[in-house]
C-alpha cells in the first residue's frame, strides 16, 4: 500500500518571493520547486497521496494551493493559511472553501515559530480566530518552538473542540543532543486527546552533515511513548528536508525507527497512512 505524506511544500520564486531563503545556509533549497518534482521524489519514496502545506502568510498562496491540489493526482488536501485575528475570519474560511479546490482545504496553519510573543497562541484574538477555525470544520496545525509549547498545551486544553496537529515535533534541538524541557513539554501536550503529532523535520533539527536513525531515535521514542502510532503521522517536509537529506532517505529513517520501536505491521501502518487519512479526511 502506497504511503501519505502529510506535510510538504512547492514554491515558484518568480511568484512569490521567499525571504526566508536568503541565508547562505538555504542556499541549497533557494529554487523553484514544482509540483511534479515532488512527485518525482514522492515515488522514490512509495508516496502515493500527500498533504501540501501553507509556507508564507498570504491567503493568495492558499487559494494557488487549493486550485493545484485540484488538478493534482497526488495532492489530497491542502493546510493553507489565514489571519487568526481578522474579525471576519468565518467569512474568510468561507470564501476559500468556496474557491478552485477550496473542498480540498483541511486545516489552517500560522507561522508561530517566528512570532516573538511566547504566549502569542494564548492572545484573546488568537483564541477566538482558532474557535472560527473549528467551526468550520477544519484542523490547526501548530508550528512552534520548544518555548512556545507551554502556550499550546494552555491552548488545546481552551479548545477541545478543535483537531490540533503538531508540525515537526516542535523542533527539539537535536543537533545538541539535548532533551529537556522538550519531552516533558510534549507529554504534557499529548495527554489532550485533541493533538496528534507529525513525525517531520527532524532531520533538519539534527546536524545537516551528520546524521542517522540512532542520533533522531530518542526523540522519536518520546513522541511514539507520549502520542502512540494512532496520533502519529509522518511527514517529509520536502523541499526543506533536502537541507539535510533525500525524501527517500528520511523516508528510509523513519521505517528504521518505527521497525527499531518494536511496532507491528499495523501500528507501522497507521504512521504511514491511518493516523493522516483519518485527521486530514483523506
Amino acid at each position: 500500500m502506497t504511503r501519505i505524506d502529510a506535510h510538504h511544500h512547492i514554491w515558484d520564486l518568480s511568484r512569490r518571493p521567499q525571504t526566508w531563503l536568503d541565508p547562505p545556509e538555504m542556499s541549497p533549497v533557494r529554487r523553484d520547486f514544482t509540483l511534479s518534482d515532488y512527485a518525482d521524489a514522492a515515488a522514490g519514496a512509495g508516496i502515493g497521496t500527500s498533504v501540501l502545506v501553507q509556507v508564507l502568510p498570504d491567503a493568495e498562496e492558499t487559494r494557488e494551493f487549493l486550485s493545484t491540489a485540484a488538478r493534482s493526482d497526488v495532492v489530497a488536501a491542502v493546510v493553507g493559511w489565514a489571519d487568526l485575528t481578522r474579525p471576519d475570519l468565518a467569512a474568510e474560511l468561507a470564501a476559500l472553501a468556496a474557491s478552485p479546490g477550496g473542498d480540498l482545504l483541511r486545516g489552517i496553519r500560522h507561522l508561530v515559530q517566528g512570532e516573538p510573543d511566547p504566549r502569542w497562541l494564548a492572545r484573546n484574538d488568537v483564541r477566538r480566530g482558532l474557535r472560527q477555525v473549528a467551526a468550520a470544520g477544519l484542523s490547526y496545525d501548530l508550528l512552534v518552538l520548544p518555548h512556545q509549547l507551554p502556550a499550546a498545551i494552555e491552548t488545546v486544553r481552551a479548545l477541545p473542540e478543535l483537531s490540533f496537529v503538531l508540525d515537526h515535533v516542535a523542533k527539539p534541538p537535536i543537533a545538541r543532543g539535548g532533551m529537556d524541557p522538550w519531552a516533558g513539554l510534549i507529554r504534557e501536550l499529548a495527554a489532550s486527546p485533541n493533538v496528534t503529532c507529525k513525525l517531520s523535520g527532524m532531520i533538519t533539527e539534527a546536524r545537516w552533515d551528520d546524521w542517522d536513525a540512532a542520533r533522531l531515535r530518542p526523540y522519536a521514542e518520546v513522541v511514539l511513548d507520549a502520542f502512540g502510532p494512532d496520533r502519529l503521522m509522518f511527514g517529509s517536509d520536502w523541499p526543506v528536508c533536502l537541507l539535510a537529506g533525500s525524501l527517500p532517505a528520511w523516508a528510509g529513517a523513519a521505517d528504521t525507527l518505527l521497525a527499531g520501536a518494536g511496532l507491528s505491521p499495523g501500528e507501522r501502518d497507521a504512521v504511514f497512512r491511518g493516523t493522516a487519512a483519518r485527521v486530514y479526511r483523506l
